[in-house]
């Protein structure tokens, strides 16, 4: 494949990633938030996700549902045009690999299991590096004081946090982020993938013929399969980045570890559930929107941009 052809399928996975991480974000944001307030509140402060959700608009107003937005529809869009690039760089690779050795098909573009699950890995450790400082940001403005806030925005809070703690402090909570990004994405891009390819082979047809709907139901599968996954390490995380930098300012935990610890000792396994329930319907509509943006994305770019290279 030429240095060109390259670098213009490069361009269009960034650009469809980002209209997928876009539509993430507008979809998947009012319940992320109740998600969020439900992980890192003490035990009993809400008798379950309706009454979170009433909580929030009673006393914060509908627009709350969309507090912390501007971080992630920025950094989010960044994040999953990220992960679609090194996911796609990666299937090629894969595909030049399996062409050389004769398998994946006339185009090598069949890839195993093992295939699959490596790219959806390298995907989410590439992703991690703008994902933790946005999602920590986020959760910081999702759960302060509706009245007395810490953070005037996301700009306010990264100035704030850098100027007190340093990069360190941006990057709160990053050893649980690589450990959900990296495990979550395997199993994420694994199980999406895999539905794709069944339908594509079983009917003979090409990725850009899968219908949209088809798109949105393997996306919301997928998201279920990562979720089914990560969410007690996702607990954790959002516990990391929302406990304080020192001693001095409140910290509980030395470490992910001692996290894992002292929520275990302190407030049982149901912990590490707390706040599935707005995840799990939120799931299917997030990430139903995501592939759908960028499976639609891709196929505008290619009809307005088209090359015929793997």
């Amino acid at each position: 494949m030429s240095s060109s052809s390259s670098t213009s399928k490069t361009i269009k996975d960034l650009t469809a990633g980002t209209v997928g991480g876009i539509a993430q974000v507008l979809v998947g944001q009012p319940f992320d938030i109740v998600k969020v307030r439900m992980q890192t509140s003490a035990k009993g402060t809400y008798t379950g996700m309706l009454d979170c959700a009433g909580g929030i608009l009673k006393h914060e107003g509908p627009l709350a549902f969309y507090k912390g937005t501007l971080t992630p529809l920025l950094g989010i869009g960044v994040c999953v045009s990220i992960q679609f690039a090194a996911l796609e760089r990666t299937k090629r690779f894969f595909a030049r690999q399996n062409v050389a050795n004769g398998t994946g098909g006339p185009d090598g573009l069949t890839l195993s299991s093992g295939q699959l699950m490596t790219a959806g890995v390298f995907a989410g450790l590439a992703n991690s590096v703008v994902s933790g400082p946005v999602e920590h940001i986020r959760i910081r403005l999702q759960t302060q004081s509706a009245t007395k806030p810490v953070y005037a925005g996301p700009f306010d809070a990264m100035k704030k946090i850098y100027s007190s703690n340093g990069i360190s402090g941006i990057y709160k909570g990053q050893v649980a982020t690589l450990w959900r990004e990296s495990t979550g994405y395997g199993v994420y891009f694994l199980a999406y993938e895999l539905l794709m390819q069944r339908e594509m082979k079983q009917k003979g047809i090409r990725r850009d013929q899968v219908s949209p709907a088809n798109a949105v139901l393997y996306g919301a599968a997928a998201g279920y399969a990562l979720w089914a996954v990560i969410y007690p390490i996702d607990m954790i995380k959002s516990r990391m980045q929302t406990d304080g930098f020192s001693a001095a300012d409140g910290r509980k935990y030395k470490s992910t570890l001692d996290c894992v610890r002292t929520v275990w000792r302190t407030e049982g396994v149901g912990a590490f559930t707390r706040g599935l329930g707005p995840t799990l319907i939120r799931s299917p509509f997030a990430n139903g929107a995501t592939f759908l943006g960028f499976e639609m994305a891709t196929r505008v770019l290619n009809s307005w941009w088209p090359n015929s290279s793997t």
